[in-house]
């Protein structure tokens, strides 16, 4: 299956318009966002258990990053709520569940073979947040390998970004109030890629929480 795999186009979702499917999992659904591949796909999803969901053991060769968004998140190695980030290494393993459900921002396969950090971050309590570029962004730092920045950056009402560009792309879900651009304004629950090379003059109005990756994208 091929979805949104041309990383040279400037791509815009709205996650909760698209339609719930069924995974290997019984009592787990995923809404499509991005996928190349069948079931071992690289692939981004919004992934939702149900009460009593759970995975059998599996493997990330290529790694696993994820956002709790909602419910409470449970592997090996602990309980995670909403907010917590979670990076899981190429060849990692895990057998994840979820007793109450939760719903869940998950990539497959897109960290770098050298990439070993295993990261649980509770962004919720967190302590590490630097003050951005321009007054009034705040941002937390997640995760960094090679070119690839992940971090959380939160914009008070009225803060405007100066134009830039975007070398090796940059990736955005929107978590909370409305973030802008000169193209549009995106909602809670919008995903945006944009390719390497390409810029904009980003704002928010209202304030938002944003998730972004940057300098992960092919060259064109």
């Amino acid at each position: 299956m091929q979805l949104n795999t041309d990383f040279s186009q400037r791509c815009v979702v709205n996650t909760h318009a698209l339609p719930w499917q069924a995974s290997p999992s019984p009592l787990v659904e995923r809404r499509l966002i991005e996928r190349d591949g069948g079931e071992q796909a690289r692939a981004t999803s919004i992934v939702r258990y149900a009460p009593g969901a759970a995975f059998p053991a599996h493997r990330h060769d290529l790694g696993e990053e994820i956002l709790v968004l909602e419910g409470l998140f449970t592997d090996e190695t602990g309980d995670y709520g909403p907010g917590t980030y979670l990076r899981n290494p190429p060849g990692s393993a895990h057998a994840p569940s979820s007793q109450p459900g939760c719903t869940l921002f998950v990539k497959l396969r897109h960290l770098s073979p050298g990439d070993g950090q295993q990261l649980a971050i509770d962004t919720r309590s967190s302590t590490d947040w630097r003050p951005g570029l321009v007054p009034g962004l705040r941002v937390l730092p997640l995760a960094g390998y090679g070119s690839e920045h992940t971090a959380l950056v939160d914009w008070a009402p009225g803060t405007r970004f100066s134009p830039h560009r975007h070398a090796g792309g940059k990736e955005i879900l929107v978590l909370e109030g409305v973030f802008s651009d000169e193209h549009g304004d995106y909602p809670v629950g919008t995903w945006l890629r944009s390719p390497d090379g390409s810029a904009h003059q980003p704002y928010s109005e209202t304030g938002c929480l944003i998730w972004v990756k940057t300098g992960h994208l092919p060259s064109r």
